[in-house]
């Protein structure tokens, strides 16, 4: 049986990490991770006319340079699976109509980055594809559009609204080669606690984030050397900690989460931290995958964690479903 526990599939084949590329914003390439992204695009349109289609350039771009870096043709690669938060994830959509190459288009909110990985490592584990490329992308200027209010008015932004990374992030997942290993992957379950501000992310994902590592670390009895979450940014990632803490399980001196990494909190204006799909994709093939490859850790539980909210849902006055997944990684 590859399923372990609950939730959690065991890889048993070799499904190795071999490669990421991140281009990041201008903001982001402002903050601590600045000199780790692959790319840093300075302008918020990167030549385009509008937002959507920079974030279509972004995650365009993050493939094609990911393939380009590994001498990697078309013919290659079995599968591209990614998505993103804009409508019938139309910048992966239309990315992958430019790519030309076999596409599976998935939507998981902030949680893509790690859904595709999981997807991605089935697959590959199942004997389906030998190379599969996963990606993501978010914008800062796209989402506000889309979620919450047009920059155009200048609105007051809430303390714990969280600040949409700019960002997309590809990996490419092999059965051969070498560096780190995909060895478990848990799908979280949908976790509701009736949190309706949109503008609270944080609090709405904490208690999927929570259920999954709760479960994974239940699953597997692996003692990781760093466990992340992204992103729940301040808000979330405090609520977390104070739900192990009440489990008598505290996770706090090994645990972080990707949207207090990505930005300097005290002094980038970010409120709560960061989000959206490029938050956890871009901290991952930037910092957390190096951290693998430079030996500073060995076992790093990686979980992104999505708001399966929509405009529509929250002008209807729906509460924010969250999910979370959790994909176990070894050096």
């Amino acid at each position: 049986m590859k399923k372990i526990g609950k939730q959690t599939f065991s890889i048993k084949d070799d499904v190795f990490v071999r490669s990421t590329f991140t281009i990041a914003g201008k903001k982001e390439g402002e903050g601590p991770l600045g000199k780790e992204f692959d790319m840093v695009v300075e302008d918020d349109l990167w030549g385009e006319k509008s937002w959507e289609k920079c974030e279509l350039k972004f995650q365009k771009e993050a493939v094609k340079n990911l393939m380009d870096k590994n001498n990697l043709m078309k013919e290659d690669i079995d599968l591209l699976i990614s998505g993103d938060l804009l409508n019938q994830i139309a910048s992966s959509s239309f990315a992958a109509r430019d790519l030309q190459l076999p596409y599976i288009g998935v939507y998981g909110a902030c949680s893509t980055m790690a859904l595709t990985l999981g997807l991605g490592s089935l697959i590959i584990d199942g004997g389906f594809a030998n190379n599969v490329i996963c990606a993501t992308s978010s914008h800062f200027c796209s989402a506000e559009r889309q979620y919450r209010l047009p920059l155009e008015m200048g609105g007051q932004r809430h303390m714990s609204a969280q600040w949409t990374v700019t960002g997309a992030g590809a990996v490419w997942l092999s059965n051969s080669g070498s560096g780190p290993r995909i060895k478990n992957v848990t799908f979280g379950k949908i976790q509701d606690l009736g949190v309706k501000d949109a503008n609270n992310m944080g609090a709405a994902m904490a208690p999927a984030a929570y259920d999954s590592l709760r479960q994974h670390l239940e699953d597997t009895g692996i003692d990781y050397d760093l466990i992340v979450t992204g992103d729940l940014g301040t808000v979330g990632k405090s609520i977390v900690n104070k739900m192990f803490n009440e489990d008598s399980s505290s996770i706090e001196k090994k645990y972080d989460d990707c949207g207090t990494i990505i930005y300097d909190i005290d002094k980038q204006d970010v409120h709560a931290g960061g989000s959206g799909c490029g938050c956890s994709a871009t901290v991952f093939g930037a910092f957390l995958y190096k951290k693998l490859l430079n030996r500073e850790i060995n076992r790093l539980l990686f979980t992104s964690t999505g708001a399966l909210h929509s405009p529509t849902s929250t002008l209807q006055g729906e509460s924010i479903p969250g999910i979370a997944h959790c994909i176990g990684i070894e050096m």
